[in-house]
């Protein structure tokens, strides 16, 4: 099997934690969190998880604390 490196690409993301004003994108319904992705599924949320906007800047995906930080670095001007 062939092997491919990720393009680098900036994204817009926030942390989702306890305590802390929602994340742009999350909807808090009876007590859960999620968001709309950009197949218009509903992902639910833990505290802790990243919310990562799509480039459309409407929908979002959810990442995991452990993946994000093996994938993404804060961006240095």
């Amino acid at each position: 099997m062939a092997r491919y490196k990720k393009r680098p690409v900036i994204v817009e993301a926030e942390q989702f934690l306890e305590g802390q004003p929602l994340p742009r994108g999350v909807q808090l319904v009876d007590g859960y969190a999620s968001i709309i992705t950009i197949h218009n599924q509903k992902a639910y949320l833990q505290y802790g998880d990243w919310v990562i906007a799509e480039p459309d800047g409407i929908h979002f995906y959810p990442c995991k604390p452990d993946i994000f930080e093996q994938t993404y670095e804060a961006e240095t001007e």
